[in-house]
């Protein structure tokens, strides 16, 4: 047999981030706290950086209470990577699982879906890979629970970690994912029919009521919450400014930079050089940081206007892939800036991200809020009460392609009883 060589060429798709990626990466999910912690740190070790003096500064309403000498605890962000890094991974499922744990909130719930996991991560992975590290890493951490994307699965998490009877576990389940039915008298009269005793129902049951609905906020220590921006009314129009109150203002010390490079010129010293380059990288990532954390609030803040002008059922439907088209960066990069940023409203003190909202219909935008008030119209015009069902059928003859489900969910969380209560 004749061996032949040749040459082909492969495309291949590969994950890999350079140092100075991640690191804009990591400055990028920093809360306001964090990264003021993390300047002072770099101004002590880097003597190419020095800070104004804060008492130059107008410190605003927060600057003379707040200390940020405080020692800051270690989050639940951490204690999961920790986690991740003492298990044998593999570097790619290393990297999934470090994605997974960036897209969860502070309850510990995950609010990206798997196919947006996937374009944060550059569709160098598979939606398989993803779902695999989930459930069979993330979902296996402490505090158990978390890695969740609706309640049902959390308590699912929490149920089958439990030392508790198969039996039991099976009838929670069943409890737990009964779609046809929305009573839980009814529930308990079909499962008792199937052979369930009236005390292994009730069991089950209060295993249940015993789950954590947010479990990573019980971990999470109590944090400084400091908004990064502020909104305020001026004439007629809505304005979005970052506050610059209390926020280190860092310089380069562009004296000692000349004098060193003199001195190094003839005999080259790559650490200190290397010290300048971080001093620079800092200031001009710090900067941009904030540039972008304020473009972000500025488009959610025009585009959620009537919630700030007290009407909230006009509230839009707003994800990070439309700040992304918006403003002309990657949806992870959105994903990453909401992460743990706050704005001072009228309102009061907001997380960013309370201020997305997702549509409940693949097929038109609308609000949950804006579905229970068209659920609750229906139900006020009914002349015999309509199932779910029905509702379901009446609203996706207008386009909104929603399950029976759905409706169920969201007609509960309006108070609105079933039909056969109605």
């Amino acid at each position: 047999m004749a061996i032949n060589l040749s040459k082909n060429l492969i495309q291949k798709q590969s994950l890999k981030l350079t140092p100075s990626l991640k690191k804009s990466i990591d400055l990028l999910q920093l809360s306001r706290f964090e990264l003021i912690k993390k300047i002072e740190k770099e101004i002590d070790e880097n003597p190419f950086l020095e800070k104004e003096d804060f008492s130059q500064v107008d410190k605003g309403s927060y600057g003379s209470d707040f200390d940020f000498d405080i020692e800051s605890k270690a989050s639940l962000r951490d204690s999961l990577l920790k986690q991740v890094n003492e298990i044998h991974l593999s570097k790619k499922d290393i990297e999934i699982a470090k994605v997974i744990i960036d897209s969860m909130d502070e309850s510990g719930q995950l609010i990206e879906d798997i196919e947006d996991i996937c374009s944060i991560m550059r569709f160098a992975v598979s939606q398989g890979e993803i779902e695999n590290v989930l459930r069979n890493t993330i979902q296996t951490l402490s505090p158990i629970g978390i890695g969740y994307r609706d309640h049902k699965e959390c308590i699912q998490i929490q149920i089958n970690h439990k030392n508790i009877p198969k039996k039991i576990k099976n009838i929670c389940n069943q409890i737990l994912f009964n779609e046809k039915l929305d009573d839980i008298d009814v529930i308990k009269e079909n499962l008792i029919k199937d052979g369930i005793s009236n005390d292994e129902f009730n069991k089950s049951l209060t295993e249940i009521k015993r789950c954590d609905l947010s479990p990573g906020l019980n971990f999470e220590d109590t944090k400084f919450i400091y908004p990064d921006l502020k909104i305020y009314k001026k004439s007629s129009d809505y304005r979005v400014s970052f506050i610059d109150d209390t926020f280190p203002i860092i310089n380069l010390d562009n004296e000692l930079i000349s004098e060193v490079k003199k001195e190094i010129k003839s005999s080259k010293n790559n650490k200190i050089l290397e010290k300048i380059n971080d001093a620079k990288w800092l200031m001009s990532s710090v900067k941009k940081r904030n540039e972008t954390i304020q473009k972000v609030g500025e488009y959610i803040c025009s585009i959620q206007i009537a919630f700030f002008e007290e009407n909230p059922l006009k509230i839009q439907t707003l994800s990070n892939k439309n700040i992304a088209e918006k403003i002309g960066v990657h949806p992870s990069t959105v994903s990453r800036i909401l992460r743990h940023k706050y704005i001072e409203t009228p309102k009061g003190v907001m997380s960013l991200r309370a201020l997305l909202v997702s549509s409940v219909s693949r097929t038109r935008n609308i609000s949950a809020i804006q579905l229970m008030k068209l659920i609750e119209d229906i139900v006020n015009l009914e002349k015999k009460p309509k199932s779910d069902k029905k509702i379901a059928i009446e609203l996706n003859k207008k386009g909104f392609n929603l399950a029976r489900r759905t409706i169920a969910k969201y007609r509960k969380k309006n108070n609105i009883p079933s039909s056969r209560k109605r």
